[in-house]
């Protein structure tokens, strides 16, 4: 008799304030932060609150993230998004199964700007072609990652690319993830980057939200690998967007107009509900 996997609700809160020093004339944000119900995943219930703006718009994008674009009211000074919820999540050891949503898996393939090769990813995989199960080989990689490219929780530079990374032999989560996806693909392996929630050391309050990579293995479908952390998502993860690389998957990107200098301040909250 099999223990029966690790099930866990979880709370989450993701709150974004922008601030400008000048009346702005236009701001339009693009945010990918609601999660959907998958295997594995039950999305119990989850708003989206806008002050100082309005949702203008609600898709799926390609990659079949829920996306919506809102937009600041002009002469604002300050905006503030809230996103929260509940999802229950189960342990299903980083197996999320086969692909969904419109992309082919070839895509996953495809380099991208952030994504490219170079020497520092060509030599990651150098000695990982001989292993012959691909799950062992990917495992390998992410070891080999996380012992050549030190995890820091220091800030992210969203223009940093694999090869870059790997130079500088330290970084942040979205980094690791950019370059096990470079490294994937060199190894024929379909891969892509994923944003989400984890609740870290069983404290609510985080520092931010969390990235990791997905690789898609025969007979498993798309399975996690947070290189970062050094294991596969368990239940104290939540998948919110995935993509090519952080800039298919950001949390919230946008653009504006008008004069003055811009700050933002992030809060981040991932809780064990009661049961």
């Amino acid at each position: 008799m099999t223990d029966a996997p690790k099930t866990t609700t979880l709370k989450i809160s993701h709150s974004t304030t922008y601030r400008w020093t000048a009346p702005i004339s236009y701001a339009l944000q693009q945010l990918r932060l609601t999660p959907k119900s998958r295997s594995g995943q039950q999305v119990l219930d989850w708003t989206t609150k806008i002050d100082g703006g309005q949702v203008e718009l609600e898709f799926d994008d390609c990659h079949h993230n829920r996306t919506q674009l809102v937009s600041a009211n002009a002469g604002q000074q300050e905006i503030t998004i809230t996103a929260q919820g509940t999802v229950r999540v189960t342990d299903q050891l980083g197996v999320i199964g086969q692909q969904q949503g419109y992309m082919p898996l070839w895509m996953f393939l495809r380099a991208t700007d952030l994504t490219r090769r170079g020497s520092g990813t060509l030599g990651l995989v150098r000695d990982l072609r001989d292993i012959e199960s691909p799950l062992d080989q990917l495992h390998a990689l992410a070891t080999a990652i996380r012992e050549t490219v030190r995890y820091d929780t220091g800030e992210m530079d969203v223009t940093q690319t694999a090869e870059e990374a790997v130079a500088a032999g330290i970084g942040v989560c979205q980094d690791h993830a950019h370059i096990f996806v470079t490294c994937a693909r060199l190894l024929d392996v379909p891969a892509r980057y994923v944003s989400g929630y984890l609740r870290v050391n069983e404290q609510d309050d985080q520092d931010a939200t969390h990235a990791w990579a997905e690789a898609h293995i025969e007979g498993l479908g798309w399975v996690g690998f947070d290189v970062s952390n050094g294991i596969s998502p368990d239940e104290r993860y939540v998948r919110v967007a995935t993509g090519l690389d952080y800039s298919d998957a950001a949390p919230i990107s946008g653009v504006r107009s008008g004069a003055g200098l811009e700050a933002m301040d992030v809060s981040v909250s991932v809780a064990q509900a009661q049961q």
